[in-house]
């Protein structure tokens, strides 16, 4: 029953919101809130209990319907899966409450659509099926269609083109592959498919093809270009929300599959080492050369899911454990760092790095959750980001990957470079002499007068970084309970007997 909760309550919140129609929602705004919060809230909720139960190793399952193992619509719960749900739920909740500070929820269906998005998450993280995983990656596209495209413009709307014609060709891939697969294998359900990439090459280039459409979700290079062009355009909530969510979904397919399907066969994993390293430096260069806040963190964005692939890459159990403890901590600080910058849009009409300065002063608290979210970002100690870069790190040369080692100290020093040019042009430095200096005023009204932009409080608007920034010190000071997680999220990655047996029933 815990395990069909989070892909069904978003869903039956959503239906209800949208019965109320945008009427009702409009009067009554607070109301739609606070439905979008519990919601969230009882899935995270829920998460928690699913990750304290599979930690004691047991794997929850359900078969929709009572249908028979290999039939049925099959949701399981590993320690890898309650993790990620643990983490989206929590990220979720706070793009909620981010959404709510710039009033971005008051858009006509915005919590509806956010909710929608979350239960094809949710789902696509439980299910262990290839077709239902199809089903849900679906799910969560058709509502973030909507939500890029609504800010309203010109540029909006041309990135939705673009994310709505790159996302259907990688669906289209995606169920060709599956079709393929099951016409080599008989079978997409994922207990039956172990191990089948071993024995049926038709079977292997079938389970590549799915994972090359997951590759152009979760924006590995080269086929990453679309993330910064899209993400950017969007209003900064939903960035927010799809940084955690979207892409992250098509790196734990790309784990997911890899592990039950190929059994972390090593003859192939040069193919994903290359496309790990490639992806770390060709993002952080996107980063380097960019001039305004979002941007900057949108090519990070690429960048970091290079860290993860390389985990995937090593194939030991400390590289995948680097690479689950990086993902979750990851999650949180690039949400940070984004809600940073969609403050500072929202304060001050612009994330231009040329156009702002003098914030430290202005923004005392934007300026301290910016600081300890990017040093988490570059891997400073005592921060989440070290521990988890270290691990990788660490990882590759006991794999004797030198090479893979000296990428991560590398594209980390790069980092920092464009992390250092972001705190100097906004916050350190003064601002350009043109800058209008009601925009810092302590006066909210004054603010929005200055820039024309709607905005409540301070705090609404920097409590929910604050927050995230605070778990990256917490994570980084207090990283054990994680670190057991990832190592037991990683057992169960190079031994995926025991996630085999629950999907099959066994």
């Amino acid at each position: 029953m815990l395990l069909t909760l989070p892909v069904v309550a978003p869903l039956l919140a959503a239906g209800l919101l949208i019965l109320l129609g945008r009427r009702s929602a409009a009067d009554s705004p607070a109301l739609v809130r606070w439905v979008g919060w519990a919601v969230s809230a009882g899935v995270l909720v829920v998460a928690c209990v699913l990750l304290a139960t599979t930690l004691d190793g047991a794997r929850p399952v359900v078969r929709l319907g009572g249908w028979p193992a290999g039939i049925a619509i099959t949701l399981v719960a590993d320690v890898f899966s309650a993790l990620m749900l643990v983490v989206t739920a929590l990220l979720v909740l706070a793009s909620l409450a981010f959404a709510a500070a710039t009033d971005e929820d008051e858009r006509p269906f915005f919590v509806p659509l956010a909710l929608i998005l979350s239960s094809g998450v949710f789902g696509a993280l439980l299910t262990a099926d290839l077709f239902n995983l199809f089903v849900f990656v679906e799910v969560m596209l058709l509502p973030s269609y909507v939500l890029l495209s609504a800010a309203g413009g010109r540029r909006p709307l041309v990135a939705g083109r673009l994310y709505v014609t790159v996302n259907l060709l990688a669906s289209t891939v995606f169920l060709a592959g599956v079709g393929l697969l099951y016409g080599t294998a008989g079978t997409v359900n994922l207990g039956e498919l172990a191990e089948v990439a071993a024995s049926s090459t038709p079977a292997a280039l079938a389970a590549a093809v799915i994972m090359l459409a997951m590759a152009v979700k979760a924006a590995v290079v080269p086929v990453h270009s679309w993330l910064p062009s899209t993400y950017s355009a969007s209003g900064p909530a939903v960035t927010v929300l799809f940084s955690g969510l979207l892409t992250k979904v098509g790196v734990y397919a790309l784990i997911r599959i890899y592990a039950v399907v190929f059994d972390g066969d090593r003859q192939y994993l040069w193919l994903i080492m290359a496309a790990a390293l490639l992806t770390m430096v060709v993002g952080v260069l996107g980063a380097v050369g960019e001039k305004a806040m979002r941007p900057v963190l949108t090519f990070h964005m690429v960048s970091q899911i290079g860290y993860m692939l390389l985990g995937l890459a090593l194939f030991s159990s400390a590289g995948l454990a680097a690479a689950v403890f990086f993902l979750v901590q990851y999650v949180l600080v690039k949400a940070a760092l984004l809600m940073v910058a969609g403050a500072v849009e929202v304060r001050y009409g612009t994330g231009e790095l040329a156009r702002l300065g003098g914030l430290m002063q202005r923004e005392p608290a934007l300026a301290v959750a910016f600081a300890v979210s990017a040093l988490a970002l570059v891997g400073i100690p005592p921060l989440s980001g070290f521990v988890a870069k270290l691990g990788i790190a660490t990882a590759a040369v006991a794999e004797d990957q030198y090479l893979a080692a000296a990428v991560v100290v590398g594209v980390s020093l790069l980092t920092l470079t464009s992390m250092l040019k972001v705190w100097n042009g906004v916050f350190w430095q003064a601002a350009p002499a043109d800058a209008d200096p009601a925009g810092g005023a302590e006066d909210d009204a004054a603010d929005r007068s200055a820039v024309g932009v709607r905005t409540r409080s301070r705090a609404a608007l920097t409590a929910p970084p604050l927050l995230l920034a605070g778990l990256a010190v917490v994570l980084g000071l207090w990283a054990e309970p994680l670190l057991a997680a990832a190592d037991a999220a990683a057992a169960g990655l190079v031994d995926v007997g025991a996630y085999v047996r629950a999907v099959m029933g066994r």
